[in-house]
């Protein structure tokens, strides 16, 4: 048994005899307005416990997903906590190719010339960045995957506590979705896709942005208490949008639709 299910088991059992004891009389005080502190509580010291031990080592699997010909893919990218590092340099009949800690579920479907194919940590059918004793210590899936640089792509990728490198700019990403939770994600956007648009939903997060030099931007951000800096040298503001000088005609423009919670965004 790991020490993450150990210590998760250890918390089930303390919340469920703590609802049980409420139950037979034998604690008069309000059980539910307890447990979701004693949650954050656990969760906060499981955390503390992984940086300070560090992870522990899990099998890696090497993958390579082939192209099969497609001219476009569309990746769904579904990811819980560790590190995940995205970039191009899939070879030729590569869609995908990389290392994946953890392991790799994946399902690939033809539909014309599009590859559609959706990518998963295993986790016998439930997903694995809902189960709390993935976040800590053992639990880190790191993955680091190339992607094929030639074709036309979508990515959709929905992450838990992740710390996320997306280097898409030697990718022809067309279309992006990012939708993450309590992470550090440094996001690099395609330097020659042509026209991307990009939406990207964060919790309590530090959202990194760099828009290449020569291609033009339009950014669009609702923060709740998060700290937002925007290079307004490259993206003047004007009125709720920043937005570069030559948009309307540069071959290469970005649409930037980003909504956050708690934390920071920056955009260079």
């Amino acid at each position: 048994m790991s020490r993450s299910t150990l210590f998760w088991g250890v918390i089930l059992i303390l919340i469920g005899a703590l609802l049980l004891l409420n139950n037979l009389g034998v604690l008069d005080v309000n059980i539910w307005s307890l447990i979701w502190p004693v949650f954050l509580i656990a969760l906060g010291l499981w955390i503390l416990w992984g940086i300070v031990a560090g992870p522990r080592s899990v099998e890696a699997e090497e993958v390579v997903i082939p192209l099969e010909g497609a001219a476009r893919a569309r990746v769904r990218i579904r990811h819980g906590a560790g590190r995940l590092h995205v970039d191009a340099g899939a070879g030729p009949g590569e869609l995908v190719a990389g290392t994946f800690g953890g392991g790799l579920d994946h399902r690939v479907r033809r539909e014309g010339n599009l590859l559609d194919v959706e990518m998963h940590v295993p986790s016998d059918g439930f997903p694995a960045f809902v189960l709390p004793w993935m976040w800590g210590p053992g639990g880190a899936l790191d993955w680091s995957f190339s992607l094929n640089g030639e074709i036309t792509l979508s990515l959709d990728l929905e992450t838990g506590a992740s710390d996320m490198r997306l280097d898409l700019t030697d990718l022809c990403v067309t279309d992006l979705r990012l939708q993450t939770g309590a992470s550090a994600t440094d996001l690099t956007l395609p330097a020659n896709a042509g026209h991307t648009r990009a939406e990207i939903r964060s919790g309590a997060a530090s959202v990194n942005i760099r828009v290449p030099s020569g291609v033009a931007a339009r950014i669009r951000i609702k923060g709740g208490l998060a700290g937002i800096t925007v290079d307004q040298n490259r993206f003047p503001r004007m009125g709720d949008t920043y937005q570069s000088a030559d948009y309307d005609t540069a071959p290469n423009k970005v649409d930037v639709d980003i909504e956050t919670g708690v934390g920071s965004v920056e955009v260079r």
